[in-house]
């Protein structure tokens, strides 16, 4: 990781760190608060319907700054899901250069994603996480941020119940800047 970020330092790219995760309308079950003596019970449909997310936290190669972007879908990311997730992230960095960070997926290996890739070197360069190495990716701490708060015990009706959750969770840790700080340093990582 050291010299991911020496390299980013250098060049002035902005250290973009990528990840999926899923969520339904099952609810992610949480301690809570109840009146003594009576056990929370929670209701829900159990529906496999599945949402996908994917999500980049980036941080300036001198730290002055940070940016969350993310997006929502039906479904899993696969290669060509992931490239669009790409593109709308270019569209977000138009005239600076990124480091992205991310893991091992094979989504993220496929001869389609390498081509892609070498097609957009201008603008941006990929490293990988080490294998079975998650902690080292502040994405994740987002996730359990997300899903400890806004998801936490919540009985959707529906999917999109579940994703406007979800959008106003993101919204909230884009919001509150310091929290990508802290979801880095849980990393073990600092500019």
């Amino acid at each position: 990781m050291a010299c991911a970020q020496k390299k980013a330092r250098r060049q002035r790219r902005w250290l973009v760190f990528v990840d999926e995760s899923g969520f339904s309308q099952r609810p992610s079950i949480r301690r809570t608060w109840a009146p003594q003596g009576e056990t929370p019970i929670l209701v829900h449909a159990f529906n496999w319907q599945r949402m996908s997310a994917a999500a980049a936290l980036a941080y300036r190669w001198d730290g002055r700054r940070s940016r969350l972007f993310f997006q929502l879908k039906p479904d899993s990311y696969n290669t060509e899901s992931l490239i669009g997730f790409l593109q709308a992230l270019r569209r977000e960095f138009p005239a600076s250069k990124c480091l992205l960070i991310w893991d091992g997926l094979p989504a993220h290996k496929s001869r389609l994603m390498q081509a892609h890739l070498a097609g957009e070197r201008r603008w941006l360069h990929f490293e990988r996480l080490p294998g079975y190495a998650p902690e080292l990716n502040p994405v994740e701490t987002l996730w359990s941020n997300l899903k400890g708060q806004e998801l936490a015990n919540l009985c959707a009706a529906n999917l999109r119940t579940a994703a406007t959750a979800a959008r106003r969770g993101l919204a909230r840790i884009a919001r509150h800047r310091s929290l990508a700080r802290a979801f880095l340093a849980h990393a073990g990582l600092s500019l």
